[in-house]
């Protein structure tokens, strides 16, 4: 059953898009689907920070559809992007597309599953195969209140590698005045381990001074 919203451009459908995605990944099921491809495709921008659970879904649809119209202007507003493109046309494209190698965002029975799987391996000889992508939501704990929130989230972004893109980012109370920051990532997973990371760059000196730990709150496959 198809998802509906009121007017996505007004305040009021956004609230009740926010209110619906508290708890969930996608507008419908498990995975991407259809759904969210026409939702996103009526929110004029990416959501702020006052609808943080609008903002995680249109970040993570909109990297789906950057990988599956690549070069195509997609409308992420990214800390520091200044405005972003219209999403429509691409958005719009991903939901009507039913002829492509792989339908992502539809629900698929076993013949065309099976169908779209001899077609993509009828052109693995000749089509270079892309690495995939996945969307990460990371929890960065400080040690104690008097950490330096800021400083905690400068030292986080400082580590840069090929295949690693910080997106948005929020503050969370957890207690006690202590507060801590998640955060989004996209990563290329042939060349990001999540895990090392982690371990080897995130709870590591200089950066261990104000992050105590990290846990992945979702790992989602792009």
């Amino acid at each position: 059953m198809a998802v509906t919203f009121s007017d996505l451009h007004t305040a009021d459908g956004l609230k009740a898009l926010e209110a619906h995605l508290a708890g969930k990944t996608y507008v419908s099921g498990d995975a991407i689907s259809k759904d969210d491809i026409k939702v996103f495709a009526a929110v004029p921008s990416k959501p702020g920070a006052e609808s943080p659970n609008a903002a995680r879904w249109y970040e993570t649809v909109s990297a789906a559809v950057a990988s599956r119209f690549p070069g195509k202007a997609i409308g992420v507003n990214l800390p520091g992007a200044g405005s972003a493109p219209a999403a429509a046309a691409p958005a719009a494209e991903a939901a009507k597309d039913d002829d492509d190698d792989l339908d992502l965002f539809g629900d698929e029975t076993e013949e065309d599953k099976k169908a779209a799987e001899e077609r993509v391996a009828a052109k693995a000889s000749t089509k270079k195969k892309e690495s995939g992508k996945s969307s990460v939501l990371l929890d960065v704990k400080p040690w104690d209140d008097e950490t330096d929130m800021k400083k905690l989230e400068e030292a986080v972004r400082s580590v840069q590698m090929e295949g690693l893109t910080w997106g948005a980012s929020k503050l969370v109370p957890v207690g006690y005045g202590i507060k801590k920051m998640t955060v989004m990532m996209t990563i290329v997973d042939d060349l990001v381990s999540v895990d090392s990371l982690i371990e080897d760059y995130l709870t590591v000196e200089p950066i261990n001074e104000y992050v105590q730990s990290c846990d992945i709150v979702a790992f989602n496959k792009i």
